[in-house]
């Protein structure tokens, strides 16, 4: 038993590992092939990174990115693919800004009522696609991609001037409003103008809430039971409708808060430049992270040290897509390496099947012969 574990451990390490070094290597050739120096450009991005500037921007994109991440990883884990994500993500942050500056209230309620509207909106913009998935047997895959559509629509419409956007005077862009000072989120202060978004660090901590629920409850059992063999869990009586429907709504409401440490700690409005993206973004760190809150972090920590990192290298007379370079083959990596492991991991497993089985047959024959 203790082997079996140690094997499933260094499985589950190797995964990542192979995805990282494949993802570097093919970077490497091709940049090369492209005749640009491979090393040059990853030796400006960890210089970049020993910025104290660079380092805030990574650890508050991380936040961001984790929080993408989990909502991603929770449907995941109950076997569904929410690629809605990112239009969750959008609308709740257009809604909850809205709310945000219409509303004046004490600090701490100001606040938390902007993300129950953040929460509630992205719960109710999956749970769409979970009734059509429990009730109609809809692809949740199909219905979110539409869903982004609609929601990106959606936002256009609703911020217009003659709706409830608000247009700058002397700017062409368009804005939901200022929250007030009431309804921001402190940050930690680091000086020189730097801060580390307050609600970066609820962003971590929801991974510790994530792995309590879903390896410490009985809720947590039935989501992995159900994606795990969704006729199973219904023989042994968990409601596998009612599971989808609950896990896209978490994974929805998770994807709500995606938008709260930028909404909360900086911008204080939504408008046109608010990033896009983020949810599709979120797939590949769930997929790197295997869906585990501590590995999810660390693949955070990567893209957005990419990201920011990047950013210097044209100054430096290199591209900066190359950061983007790196990701796109980073998602190639991941499911390449992963499928491979799969392949070995059930290799490894009927070879130790039949070992047990000749041993136990061996066993068997030496009884006969002493008898």
């Amino acid at each position: 038993m203790k082997k079996f574990d140690k094997d499933r451990l260094l499985l589950g390490f190797a995964g990542p590992a192979l995805a990282l070094v494949s993802a570097f290597v093919l970077s490497m050739i091709v940049l090369a092939a492209s005749g640009v120096d491979p090393i040059e450009p990853l030796r400006i991005m960890i210089e970049q990174s020993g910025y104290e500037d660079v380092q805030v921007l990574i650890v508050n994109q991380a936040g961001t990115y984790y929080l993408a991440a989990l909502a991603v990883a929770i449907g995941f884990r109950m076997n569904l693919f929410n690629i809605g994500v990112d239009g969750q993500y959008r609308l709740a942050a257009m809604v909850s800004a809205l709310v945000g500056a219409a509303v004046t209230l004490p600090g701490p309620l100001h606040i938390l009522v902007i993300v129950l509207v953040a929460m509630l909106v992205g719960a109710f913009w999956s749970g769409i696609a979970g009734i059509l998935k429990a009730k109609r047997g809809v692809s949740e895959v199909v219905s979110t991609i539409m869903l982004n559509a609609i929601a990106t629509s959606l936002i256009a419409w609703l911020i217009l001037p003659k709706n409830l956007g608000v247009q700058p005077v002397g700017s062409n862009d368009l804005t939901t409003g200022d929250i007030p000072e009431s309804g921001w989120f402190p940050g930690v202060e680091l000086g020189d103008g730097m801060e580390i978004y307050g609600f970066t660090f609820i962003a971590f901590a929801l991974g510790i809430v994530y792995w309590f629920v879903l390896n410490r409850t009985r809720f947590g059992f039935d989501l992995r039971a159900t994606g795990a063999s969704e006729s199973a869990a219904q023989a042994s009586g968990v409601d596998a409708k009612k599971m989808i429907m609950t896990s896209m709504l978490i994974s929805g409401a998770v994807a709500g808060l995606v938008s709260m440490p930028l909404l909360l700690g900086e911008s204080h409005t939504y408008n046109l430049s608010f990033p896009a993206g983020i949810g599709f973004t979120g797939i590949t760190i769930a997929l790197l992270g295997r869906n585990n809150p501590v590995g999810i972090f660390f693949a955070a920590l990567l893209i957005a040290f990419i990201d920011k990192a990047s950013a210097g290298l044209d100054t430096a007379g290199y591209a900066k897509e190359i950061g983007t370079i790196m990701k796109g083959l980073i998602v190639v990596a991941v499911v390449v390496s992963y499928e491979l492991v799969r392949r070995y991991g059930i290799r490894r497993q009927q070879q130790k099947v039949g070992e047990e089985l000749a041993a136990g047959h061996a066993i068997k024959t030496e009884k006969e012969v002493a008898a």
